[in-house]
């Protein structure tokens, strides 16, 4: 009986240290030798793991940015350039400086220019709002108002304005990480550059989303965009375009000069970092006017 245990035991401990030999060795051959500055880049990183980079986190971006052959593709919007000229240091890079940029609400609907149609009693969310019906006024494209945007920020950069009811924006806070812009059922919250003057950062954007036609879309909302077209003419540069009855600023084009804020009927373009003045034309030298009217 003794001599049967012992050689139980000898044939267990004997499978055991042949199984350990066979794990080391297949460890040894499949073994993922990770690359250091992995380290060193996830170190430079905010630790935010918002995201918004397109990576799962500060660790998934740095793994990516090392194995990447630049850094085109990569960029972190918490950190900024700041922290991206770290990274690129570390790397071995050039890198090329970005605008910095902030999230915007595109909608100008508040309490008072979107009265309310019904009466939602539900969960406070606009996912499940946004699943269940178009919204509790007459705009089905507007701001739900129940703040999922201002859960998914982790910078408290927003909050919601009780007397509109309409998110704002922080923009000292605001690290443009997109998570809002995610959160948002309606899609009125966009990433958009901070502005054309670094110092003052003048920014002017259309503040609707709706693309119904201008008489439903004016009945809705008083602040809505109707499509009218008034601010793309005005516009010098050619940054506005209208499509879908919707006016849309391109920020890369935009020079901030404010004209199309005071041609718009509706007052849906909003500004920022700047008052707008309004341009008059010059009267034609006399000369001219004498030839036009002969």
């Amino acid at each position: 009986m003794t001599q049967t245990i012992i050689w139980t035991i000898a044939i267990i401990a004997g499978l055991g240290l042949l199984l350990a030999v066979i794990l080391y060795f297949v460890a040894e051959k499949f073994k993922v030798v990770e690359d250091p500055r992995i380290d060193e880049v996830e170190k430079v990183m905010p630790g935010a793991n918002c995201g918004g980079c397109g990576f799962a986190g500060c660790r998934a971006f740095a793994d990516a940015a090392v194995k990447a052959p630049n850094l085109d593709n990569n960029y972190c919007p918490v950190g900024g350039n700041e922290v991206m000229k770290k990274v690129a240091a570390i790397l071995g890079y050039e890198i090329a400086e970005k605008a910095p940029q902030v999230a915007v609400v595109r909608c100008n609907g508040s309490c008072e220019a979107r009265p309310r149609t019904t009466e939602y009693d539900g969960v406070k969310s606009c996912k499940v709002k946004a699943a269940l019906y178009a919204g509790d006024t007459g705009c089905a494209y507007g701001c739900l108002g129940c703040g999922d945007c201002v859960a998914a920020c982790q910078f408290g950069a927003i909050h919601m304005n009780p007397e509109t009811g309409l998110p704002e924006v922080d923009e000292t806070k605001c690290t443009a990480c997109g998570a809002c812009t995610k959160a948002c059922p309606k899609h009125i919250i966009e990433i958009r550059n901070k502005g054309t003057m670094p110092k003052n950062q003048r920014r002017v954007w259309v503040g609707c989303v709706n693309k119904d036609k201008g008489g439903v879309a004016r009945k809705a909302c008083t602040n809505a965009c109707i499509g009218c077209g008034k601010c793309a003419t005005v516009c010098k540069f050619g940054a506005i375009t209208i499509e879908n009855n919707l006016s849309y600023i391109d920020y890369n084009k935009c020079k901030a000069c404010g004209q199309c804020v005071f041609a718009c009927p509706t007052h849906a373009i909003q500004f920022s970092g700047f008052e707008p003045k309004q341009v008059t034309p010059k009267p034609a030298p006399a000369g001219e006017q004498a030839n036009k009217e002969a």
